[in-house]
């Protein structure tokens, strides 16, 4: 048997090449344990090692003993999961990847239009961002890059479709307006997506400003100032008279520093779409970001079922270019049809192995469909394996005075082996942001006295996500409750249902030996099992394959009849044998 040395995740395109095998046959491999996966989706090393089992490799688990103890402190970065095939000697220093997040007016653009020197904010309608930007800065000789966000829906939408490619979120929040209900959604999808957040405090030359209003007003919503001794560094800013930028970009490159984000750029290239339009005269456009290895002019890019050769190549400022390292973001012309933003690309050989690869999907792409655990009744079941087991929910309530005892009530149900994790308690109606969260998080949404307005609801089902309502606090309580009791690694027990005495044993031809038997307390069943007990001695257990009262099959017997009983695979009947039927249950979670 040949051996197979696997890393933590790798997509499955890569374990197809390790194997020397069609991804489709490791697709067609996934599907029949019950996992549903596109070429370029990531798995884990428990998924990828059934697979290589079942095709007939020994898998071996390459060693991570680095970053150990780091690990057993904070988690690991979405850019360490992409990359943990590599070896560390591979890797290189890359530029950090920023997404820019906050309120709809309080200056997120207007803040990246300084950083990057250009004028876009005056270029779109109403002053407010219409698409997703990508652009790079240098400080002190190293390279940032941005990405302009119309807001944290797009930046939760890339998530819910695999794509984790921010490494610091900028959380933009005017001085004098403060912390307002966008600026908490943005905190929560951003801690959801567990990248640091660092604030942005802007329109401090504002008459109105008042930075330790907002600072109070952070500190309630879990980002601690630096100043106040916290772990969230709040830099003062104003995009106006430009003062403070220099003290951002410095932050960033302290928060990028701690993080040391790195790529091997002599990897086949992989990445992410931000955008993908089709542009008159220029055909279908498609901006990406390189996340690993170096993208060249005339690579055959595979995107979804979409691919194409790659005829030009710009960078964020429109310039030609001939190749694209790490954290570079970059458009491309070529493709013969427009991906989705979040979608990842990788390249091919040629065109040609393109069109295969895309047909041989097509074929089963009616049942590819992405999994989430979508309820709780559904939670447990979707689970893998591991020390830690955690139920994501979001909570809307109607007032406050409701939700404090609904999270304070849940919080309460965390235990050692089953967690919860509230990543957003809010009072008000549902709505498609707190859908997005949860598609992209895996989350349940759960409402109480509140209602979803139509457009979540539309967003649910698409996304898949569900919603339950409650009117009464117990009951909600309660749902959860069982959820996080199924999560658990069931128990069960055996429960004696009857006890019969064997009378007399007849030989019956085709068929073997029946115990004709006495009933003597509760009853017997044809779908339970028994045990046949000597002289008080377990002699054998098996199931009940046959049993009858006269000349008639019976389903079940009671007490004080007589009747033939047959139990699978066992012929050693002796009269005075006793017969214990039983049924397993699950024991209930206390």
């Amino acid at each position: 048997m040949a051996q197979i040395e696997l890393p933590d995740f790798l997509t499955v395109r890569e374990l197809a090449n390790m194997m020397n095998r069609s991804p489709i046959d490791i697709i067609k491999e996934l599907m029949s344990n019950g996992i549903m996966a596109n070429i370029n989706q990531q798995i884990d090393f428990d998924t990828a090692a059934i697979v290589a089992e079942e095709m007939g490799f020994e898998v071996v688990q390459q060693s991570s003993q680095e970053e150990e103890e780091v690990e057993a402190v904070i988690e690991r970065p979405a850019w360490r999961e992409i990359l943990s095939h590599e070896s560390e000697t591979d890797l290189q220093p890359r530029p950090p990847v920023i997404t820019m997040l906050g309120h709809v007016d309080h200056g997120k653009t207007s803040l990246l239009d300084v950083l990057r020197h250009t004028n876009v904010q005056a270029g779109e309608a109403g002053g407010i961002t219409q698409h997703i930007g990508a652009y790079q800065v240098v400080q002190d000789g190293q390279l940032i890059t941005f990405l302009d966000t119309p807001g944290h829906e797009a930046f939760t939408a890339m998530r819910a479709r695999g794509a984790q490619a921010t490494d610091i979120a900028i959380l933009v929040v005017a001085a004098d307006d403060g912390v307002m209900p966008q600026t908490l959604e943005a905190a929560d999808h951003a801690r959801a997506a567990r990248v640091p957040i660092i604030v942005a405090l802007n329109k401090i030359d504002l008459p109105a400003s008042n930075p330790p209003r907002v600072m109070q007003q952070l500190a309630e919503i879990g980002l601690v100032p630096d100043e106040w001794d916290g772990d969230t560094m709040v830099i003062p800013v104003s995009a106006k008279e430009q003062l403070g930028v220099e003290d951002l970009l410095e932050a960033i490159l302290l928060v990028g520093e701690d993080l040391a984000p790195k790529a091997n750029p002599k990897a086949s290239p992989t990445g992410v779409v931000l955008e993908a339009s089709k542009e008159k005269g220029r055909g279908n456009m498609v901006t990406l970001l390189v996340q690993n290895g170096t993208l060249r002019h005339g690579d055959t890019l595979l995107i979804g079922p979409h691919y194409g050769r790659i005829k030009a190549m710009y960078d964020y400022t429109g310039k030609p270019i001939k190749e694209a390292g790490p954290s570079t973001p970059i458009a491309v012309s070529g493709l013969n049809g427009i991906p989705a933003a979040g979608d990842s690309f990788c390249i091919v050989e040629s065109e040609k192995a393109a069109r295969k690869i895309v047909g041989e999907i097509e074929v089963i792409a009616s049942v590819l469909q992405r999994q989430r655990p979508t309820s709780l009744d559904e939670f447990f079941a979707r689970l893998q394996e591991g020390d830690e087991k955690t139920l994501n929910l979001i909570v809307k309530a109607d007032v406050q005075g409701s939700l404090e005892p609904i999270v304070h009530s849940l919080e309460k149900l965390n235990g050692e082996e089953v967690s919860i994790d509230i990543l957003r308690a809010a009072t008000g109606n549902i709505t498609e942001s707190d859908v997005m969260l949860a598609s992209a998080s895996d989350a349940v949404i759960l409402g109480f006295n509140v209602s979803a307005d139509p457009v979540a609801l539309a967003a649910s089902s698409s996304e898949q996500v569900q919603i339950k309502t409650y009117t009464i606090i117990y009951h909600l309580i309660e749902d959860v409750e069982k959820a996080m009791k199924g999560m658990l690694e069931p128990t069960y027990e055996q429960v004696v249902i009857g006890r019969a005495e064997v009378r007399q044993v007849f030989k019956i031809r085709n068929l073997g030996k029946i115990a004709g038997s006495f009933m003597r307390t509760g009853e017997g069943r044809r779908n339970a099992q028994a045990h046949v007990i000597r002289n008080k001695k377990l002699m054998y257990t098996g199931n009940v394959t046959s049993l009858r009262h006269l000349q008639e099959n019976v389903r079940e017997i009671k007490a004080g009849f007589e009747f033939g009983v047959r139990i699978d695979n066992y012929d050693d009947y002796l009269a005075g044998d006793i017969i214990e039927f039983f049924v397993t249950r699950k024991v209930e979670t206390a």
